[in-house]
């Protein structure tokens, strides 16, 4: 019993880890995107359109615009973007410095609100990729069925029980009393611990 207690430990402890771990490879991993690149921006004289198709959009990863005051940020659907219709965004952003986080995969889409700048090409359609998760841990098979293969039946020895295993108390523990096992929450504990410096550690190491 108790080396099974100590395999579903080791395997809660490595799940753990891993989860913790994820975590923190995804904060360390997620970017900040300038829209329009270091040499342009959020304006008429920037391809935005070839900038887009230059970069790789994950979930946790934040667009950020940049403008002058005769702009603005219209984030709307597909149908308006590709029509350039202004009356109707899901939100609207102004002030000159926005920050859009992605935080779920799919596509958005974003204009400026200005007339006329849309069709000059302040449109952009943002395709953000999901991140990949890591495969969740397995527990350990348990012992092989002692259960008879189908067709046969138990021998009388294994149905009245073994004559040369006579029944006698455990001389492990007292009788009636079963070893109490080791508390798994506070390992755990210790495991995540352990797994959260390890994970500021490499946050802190890619920035």
């Amino acid at each position: 019993m108790l080396p099974f207690i100590a395999r579903k430990m080791a395997v809660q402890r490595t799940f753990v880890c891993l989860v913790a771990l994820a975590v923190f490879v995804e904060l360390a991993m997620a970017a900040n995107y300038t829209v329009g690149g270091t040499n342009g921006g959020w304006d008429t004289s920037t391809d935005l359109q070839s900038w887009v198709s230059a970069q790789t959009f994950s979930v946790g990863d934040s667009l950020i615009f940049q403008y002058t005051p005769n702009h603005d940020v219209l984030e709307v659907s597909k149908a308006d973007h590709d029509s350039c219709q202004t009356s109707n965004p899901l939100q609207t952003y102004t002030g000159g410095n926005t920050v859009v986080p992605l935080t779920s995969s799919g596509k958005r889409y974003f204009i400026c609100g200005t007339l006329g700048h849309c069709s000059q090409g302040m449109q952009i359609e943002i395709d953000t990729l999901a991140t990949s998760t890591p495969a969740p841990a397995t527990s350990p098979s348990s012992a092989p069925s002692s259960s008879p293969a189908p067709g046969t039946s138990p021998s009388p020895e294994s149905a009245a029980g073994s004559p040369l295993s006579p029944d006698l108390p455990s001389a492990e523990s007292p009788a009636g009393v079963s070893p109490s096992p080791p508390a798994p929450s506070s390992a755990i504990k210790n495991s995540f611990g352990t797994c959260f410096a390890l994970g500021l550690g490499l946050v802190l190491m890619a920035f």
